[in-house]
């Protein structure tokens, strides 16, 4: 940092306050009122994000609702990036205000400065977000992600494995002698693992509900059991 002018500082608290109000776009919110006329957040798990719009409202609803989540992050990462072009900001210290515009873009989804502060988990905005950061081992976890949805069709559940795999992947490639991104940093490592217990904390009504046997399973390519003819 040493050497840095008021110029730079500027930008980089410019940036982060940027990917924080793009984080706090609350799509869900904005989508339920103005096509449903209903605040989703008084609905169902009375989450702001794509799996409580899909319970309440079905998919037509839930698919922009991820689309727009996930490209907050990603534009929110990306504008972060931009940084890069500071003479004065190193390679790897722009892998560190990326990782600082993760937790903005997701923090403003959380607490949504447009939406009274109470917003959804983050998860879409979370993986559009590191995304821009390293998109092959998002695209492993999202498989990660599918094969256990698809098994249990509890989107928490599959949520939470794709998050702790995470991290393994993560370490994986940063030790791996002719992966690609073997110059993962050490910072990188330890936010993969901070993204894993956050994930695991706010999922943690959930996890009650996976133990109590409530949780509620999502169908997409077929009814619920209850709901098949006879």
């Amino acid at each position: 940092m040493a050497g840095w002018g008021f110029i730079t500082y500027y930008c980089v608290i410019t940036m982060l306050i940027f990917a924080y109000i793009l984080g706090s776009i609350p799509s869900a919110v904005w989508i339920g009122k103005r096509y449903y006329g209903i605040d989703i957040r008084e609905h169902g798990s009375k989450n702001a994000g794509t799996t409580n719009m899909l319970r309440v409202l079905g998919k037509r609803a839930a698919i922009p609702v991820f689309i727009l989540d996930f490209f907050k992050g990603f534009l929110a990462v990306t504008l972060v990036g931009m940084l890069r072009y500071d003479p004065d900001i190193s390679s790897a210290w722009i892998i560190n205000f990326k990782i600082l515009g993760v937790f903005a873009a997701v923090i403003g989804h959380i607490y949504p400065i447009f939406a009274n502060f109470k917003g959804g988990k983050g998860v879409a905005t979370l993986v559009g977000a590191v995304t821009g950061i390293y998109p092959s081992i998002v695209l492993v976890c999202f498989g990660v992600w599918l094969v256990v949805f698809l098994f249990s069709n509890y989107v928490s559940l599959a949520s939470m494995t794709a998050g702790c795999s995470f991290p393994v992947l993560v370490m994986f490639h940063a030790t791996t002698e002719h992966s690609r991104y073997n110059d993962i940093s050490v910072t990188f490592i330890v936010f993969s693992f901070a993204i894993a217990f956050l994930l695991i904390w706010s999922h943690r009504k959930n996890i009650e509900r996976l133990k109590n046997g409530t949780e509620s399973k999502i169908y997409i390519w077929r009814r619920p059991p209850d709901e098949k003819k006879e």
